[in-house]
């Protein structure tokens, strides 16, 4: 062969391998480039885009968007790019807030008579949550210590909804009236014991029923609650004004960040001769107790809970006391609640309060019921609806007003569970047929 030939192959063969090696490295670095432009466009998983966001904690309350990576919120401001989402949820016109927390229900649902614990009483919470924006639900005291694992398994373990837990002081819970006036069955080192094993989860002590004129109840619940270090719920049961004022229970039995629940009570001391708000529960307040509402069958007459109001007696949580029985009557959910509120004329920022941020302080849950920067992605997008509607009390009293709460989407760990109206469907049927 010719050397001068072949010189000049071997120099083009080394010169085409030269090019080969150029242009794989350029069209390397072209598709790295594509794929990091690509990851860029679409770095949000979802994107809420022109609602107005109310978030209590950090004193939020302006339009903004809000996007969401791996369930957990990374960016709230104005005009990110919808670019940069996979999924945009135009949200114009609506409320962002925290995921609601519903702080006083009954959910150890099963088919005992006459039951809470494992009873006709409770209901499954997935049915009645997440329809009203609420991701996190407080089931009180309808478990103690000797039945607690049966609810964990049966209904805790396997609900899509969060569920927290404070513990009956009786070790059967809420097992019938009868029951719950069984003092020997009313430990607290077990109650303490069993919530310590369980952190997270059972987040407060609980006492309900009780119809005696003696202090036993409170007294163990409140040891129980030393010993786990946890916060107990007080449901005051049968009121003994003489042997067993309430006063004394919020301004001596109570510790900072214990709670009354059931704080409209009707048979709660609340006004004086003159319809002035007593002085002891602003001293109780001030002493760190908190107070519930806890709806439900028998403790919201609202010509008890509108003059209270309107002379600032205002709830630390909003809540429904959730169970078969008042799911169809007055109470209804727990949107229906917070819309009562509002029509009495407390704010909208304070009632996302109520059922976001105090729930959590009081489940001693700081992780939730507020959207800041990496926080788990629990989301609830509101509606105010305006017309003419109506409320009832307990009593089957009418109440009207012109605005209601209305959930329109539930976002629950970074995943949509509740869509009223399909506004985060990929796209309307009628153009799949175009």
């Amino acid at each position: 062969m010719n050397p001068c030939k072949t010189n000049k192959m071997k120099q083009g063969d080394r010169i085409y391998r030269t090019f080969n090696s150029s242009s794989l490295m350029i069209i390397l670095i072209w598709l790295q480039l594509i794929t990091i432009n690509q990851a860029n466009a679409q770095q949000y998983d979802i994107l809420l885009k022109g609602g107005t966001v109310i978030d209590p904690k950090n004193n939020m309350n302006s339009l903004s968007d809000l996007a969401i990576v791996n369930g957990k919120i990374v960016k709230i401001e104005t005009n990110i790019p919808a670019k940069n989402a996979k999924k945009v949820i135009d949200v114009t016109g609506l409320y962002v807030v925290p995921g609601l927390i519903d702080n006083h229900s009954h959910l150890f649902a099963g088919t005992v008579l006459g039951a809470h614990a494992n009873g006709e009483y409770s209901v499954f919470p997935d049915g009645f949550t997440f329809r009203t924006g609420t991701t996190t639900i407080v089931d009180c005291g309808s478990s103690g210590w000797r039945n607690f694992k049966q609810f964990y398994e049966g209904v805790i373990a396997i609900s899509h909804t969060r569920v927290l837990v404070r513990l009956n002081i009786v070790g059967l819970g809420l097992s019938g009236q009868e029951l719950s006036q069984n003092v020997a069955d009313m430990n607290p080192e077990m109650t303490a014991k069993i919530a310590k094993e369980y952190p997270g989860i059972i987040v407060g002590i609980k006492t309900v029923q009780w119809q005696g004129k003696e202090w036993t109840n409170v007294e163990r619940a409140i040891e129980a609650g030393r010993l786990a270090d946890l916060p107990v719920m007080v449901d005051f049961g049968k009121f003994w004004p003489e042997d067993r004022p309430y006063q004394e229970l919020v301004l001596k039995k109570l510790r900072p960040g214990d709670i009354s629940t059931h704080m409209y009570k009707r048979e709660v001391p609340l006004f004086d001769e003159n319809g002035k708000l007593l002085p002891y529960l602003a001293e109780a307040r001030k002493r760190g107790v908190f107070f519930d509402i806890g709806h439900g069958l028998g403790n919201f007459n609202f010509p008890i809970v509108v003059p209270a109001i309107k002379a600032g007696w205002w709830p630390d949580a909003i809540s429904t006391d959730l169970h078969a029985e008042d799911v169809n009557h007055a109470m209804k959910d727990l949107n229906n609640v917070m819309s009562k509120i509002m029509n009495m004329g407390i704010s909208l920022q304070d009632i996302i309060k109520m059922t976001t941020w105090n729930p959590a302080q009081m489940c001693k849950r700081p992780d939730l019921g507020h959207l800041s920067a990496d926080a788990v992605a629990d989301v609830a997008v509101l509606r105010i609806v305006k017309g003419n509607f109506g409320w009832l009390d307990i009593t089957n009293t009418r109440m009207t007003g012109a605005e209601k709460i209305e959930c329109e989407l539930t976002i629950k760990g970074g995943e949509v569970v509740w869509d009223l109206n399909g506004i985060a469907a990929k796209e309307d049927y009628k153009m799949i047929f175009k």
